[in-house]
């Protein structure tokens, strides 16, 4: 089953959601891997929004052919990929997400929806987060970044998404209390 959480007010835009789930994967990944490789051919404000993201995090990010992934020597965590890539180009992740899971990384896509109602879906290739643009089909821009991005990943993955849904409860004494919830 996949979580889809579309973004809104408050939310960021498609690259910030590569960045974010660069961080879900670091947190649910194989422990002890510092390393997240973005392939070469995905947007170019993708790689640097998650470069800048992880710099902070003090996470090494690989930027290099997706192909030619060595996950032991690069101790790799994730990969990021662009479906389709930048250039326009398709490729087939199904084998790079077999690959991923048995070194216990995890496979992260930045994908186009309107592509998407055409090709096969991120979850049938394998991966494990799904995040990309909703502009194309008429979000407006400024709707929680320069365009709303949506974020998508598989069940068991839910509670390190970002942005929860924040929700107004009672406390012990019957005052108004904030909580997080999906």
């Amino acid at each position: 089953m996949i979580v889809q959480q579309a973004a809104g007010p408050g939310r960021a835009s498609p690259a910030t959601a590569a960045a974010e789930a660069m961080t879900l994967c670091h947190a649910v990944g194989k422990a002890g891997q510092d390393g997240f490789l973005v392939a070469e051919d995905c947007h170019p404000q993708t790689i640097a929004v998650v470069r800048t993201k992880a710099e902070a995090l003090g996470i090494q990010v690989h930027v290099g052919p997706a192909d030619a992934i060595d996950f032991a020597a690069d101790k790799l965590f994730g990969v990021l990929v662009q479906y389709p890539a930048t250039d326009g180009v398709l490729r087939d992740f199904a084998g790079l997400a077999e690959r991923a899971h048995a070194n216990g990384a995890l496979l992260v896509m930045a994908t186009d929806l309107l592509a998407l109602t055409l090709l096969r879906s991120p979850g049938e290739l394998g991966a494990d987060v799904a995040l990309g643009s909703a502009q194309r089909f008429g979000v407006p821009m400024g709707y929680g970044g320069p365009h709303a991005a949506f974020f998508a990943t598989k069940d068991e993955h839910k509670r390190h998404m970002p942005g929860r849904l924040v929700g107004v409860s009672k406390d012990a004494e019957g005052r108004p209390a904030c909580r997080l919830s999906l």
